[in-house]
């Protein structure tokens, strides 16, 4: 019961963190979304070890294993948009099946590259 208290805690902490960067985003009328100011705040937090990762470790662990729980409701609101993937908007789905693939080997090529580089200049 403890250990289910304290991932509570952990969640509420990453929540109350990512409310700050809404807050921030609302007060200040910035483009950027809130969770997004969120996340950069906690980066800074924890680079700065104002909030230690071993906090919210535990939380955060349980989010990612459930990550895919938050993705349905997101999938079952396209059912709404369906009329714009009928005809040519089908061409939507190659278009982003094509671009994250080649988002995904330009980032692992980038990732290679880095750490050959890495490799060359720690030798």
């Amino acid at each position: 019961m403890l250990k289910l208290f304290k991932i509570f805690l952990q969640i509420a902490i990453l929540y109350g963190v990512c409310l700050i960067g809404n807050g921030i985003q609302h007060v200040f009328h910035l483009f950027i979304p809130g969770s997004v100011i969120g996340m950069i705040l906690l980066f800074v937090l924890l680079s700065m070890n104002i909030v230690k990762a071993a906090w919210i470790e535990d939380g955060a662990n349980v989010i990612i294993k459930n990550l895919t729980l938050f993705f349905i409701p997101a999938t079952v609101g396209i059912l709404d948009y369906m009329d714009v993937f009928t005809g040519k908007g089908s061409l939507l789905i190659f278009i982003v099946l094509v671009s994250t693939v080649l988002v995904m080997a330009g980032s692992g090529f980038v990732s290679q590259w880095m750490m050959q580089r890495r490799e060359v200049n720690h030798d």
